[in-house]
C-alpha cells in the first residue's frame, strides 16, 4: 500500500495526485475516499486539478466526466474508463492499494 497523507489533510471535496507510475488521484467525497488513474481517457490532462461534484470529477481540459467510484466515463468526450484503485485509512492515514482492473468498482 502507498501511504498518502493524513486524514485531516484531505478535506471533503479535495483531491490529491500520487506521483505513480501512472499517476493516481485520490478524492475525499463528503468523507468517503476514492482513487482512480489521475489521466483522463480522452487525452492527457489531470483528473485530480479537475472539479469534483459528488461522485463525479470533470476533466479540466474538455469536461468529460468520470465516476470515482467506477472509473467509468458519465459524458463525451471520454469513452474509456480509468482504472481505480482500493483505498484504505488507516491510524489517521489515507493509503491507496493499486491494481484494481480499469473500470471496476473497488
Amino acid at each position: 500500500m502507498i501511504p498518502v497523507c493524513r486524514l485531516e489533510d484531505l478535506p471533503a471535496g479535495a483531491a490529491v495526485r500520487i506521483d505513480t507510475t501512472p499517476p493516481i488521484a485520490v478524492f475525499n467525497a463528503a468523507g468517503a475516499f476514492y482513487a482512480i488513474d489521475d489521466t483522463c481517457t480522452h487525452q492527457d490532462a489531470s483528473l485530480s486539478e479537475g472539479w469534483l461534484e459528488g461522485c463525479l470529477v470533470e476533466c479540466p481540459l474538455h469536461a468529460a466526466a468520470f465516476d470515482i467510484r467506477t472509473g467509468e466515463p458519465t459524458c463525451l468526450p471520454a469513452r474509456r474508463p480509468v482504472r481505480t484503485h482500493e483505498v484504505v485509512v488507516a491510524d489517521g492515514v489515507v493509503h491507496v492499494r493499486p491494481g484494481a482492473r480499469e473500470g471496476s468498482a473497488v
